[in-house]
């Protein structure tokens, strides 16, 4: 009963704190925003706090960009919109599904916006990983995801690149998986020339490669520094007005990755072994390093085993 008791008041607490304390809109061109999560592993603590979103607001409505990482964090970002705007959330487009990016989807959803994402993410949606990591996120994040929470698929699901136009303002949704995720879209806001690139950048941080393409998510980057965008909004970290110096690291980081382990798959040399006299130096200072890049290297060393260059 007393530990019932106190799950309870902490739950409380948490909640007063959300409710107490939306979110921070960072202003990256005029009518243009984001939010930035914390560069740190998903806890109960940050409430999965952990990922960016960005806010477009036109004359017709607001447009999301990705709806964050639980409900009580969309929520907080409703109350941060609303003090900028009276307009509604018309739009939310899901740059990939992965859970610090959408346990958010419900609160607009709810709301009546209509979301959209590449039909690619179909796959992952419906797959046993997907509930799997929503259970395991039911334990592991409570109260903040918890047995409410749930899976929302889109209502529009891409085919192909489009233009999304509302009140004279135009964003192009660009489909540049498979790389971070076989869904992966882009969001370019025509005008300030503002790009929401999702986890296709990491500022500041190791990004997560999980069952990533590194080919084509090197790829992909370089289109995107060849673009020469004014802004910058990564999935995760702050924006940048420098596209060649910040998406640089990213994909240094994952060519490293595929050369040091491509080149002991090639030799059949053990993982551990290889890992071991790999020179990490250039990136073991960035935050998450050790949370995330042993298993970026291993999920690397399986594909260049699968998939050697």
């Amino acid at each position: 009963m007393k530990r019932r008791t106190a799950a309870l008041l902490l739950a409380l607490s948490w909640a007063a704190t959300a409710l107490a304390a939306p979110l921070r809109l960072q202003a990256v061109a005029p009518q243009v925003y984001f939010v930035q999560g914390e560069a740190a592993l998903g806890t109960p603590g940050n409430r999965n706090f952990i990922s960016n979103a960005g806010v477009v607001v036109t004359p017709a409505g607001v447009i999301v960009i990705d709806a964050l990482g639980s409900p009580a964090l969309a929520e907080s970002l409703l109350q941060a919109i609303r003090a900028v705007t009276p307009q509604p959330v018309r739009y939310v487009i899901v740059t990939h599904y992965h859970a610090d990016h959408i346990y958010g989807l419900q609160v607009f959803k709810s709301r009546g916006a209509t979301v959209i994402a590449h039909q690619a993410g179909r796959g992952y949606l419906q797959s046993d990983t997907a509930q799997l990591r929503l259970q395991a996120s039911r334990n592991t994040l409570a109260p903040w995801i918890n047995a409410r929470t749930r899976l929302v698929p889109a209502d529009r699901w891409l085919k192909e690149d489009e233009v999304l136009e509302l009140g004279g303002v135009r964003l192009q949704l660009r489909h540049v998986g498979p790389a971070h995720t076989p869904e992966d879209l882009t969001v370019f806001v025509e005008g300030p020339r503002v790009l929401f690139a999702g986890d296709l950048a990491f500022r500041g941080r190791i990004p997560y490669v999980g069952q990533a393409d590194s080919r084509g998510w090197i790829a992909a980057l370089s289109r995107i520094i060849a673009a020469a965008p004014a802004v910058i909004v990564p999935g995760h970290g702050p924006a940048s007005t420098e596209a060649l110096a910040d998406l640089t690291l990213t994909r240094n980081y994952l060519q490293y990755l595929r050369d040091t382990m491509g080149r002991a798959a090639a030799e059949m040399q053990p993982f551990d072994e290889a890992y071991a006299r790999t020179d990490w130096s250039a990136f073991e200072a960035l935050p998450l390093f050790q949370a995330a890049n042993r298993m970026n290297a291993y999920n690397t060393y399986l594909l260049m085993e699968r998939n050697p260059p």
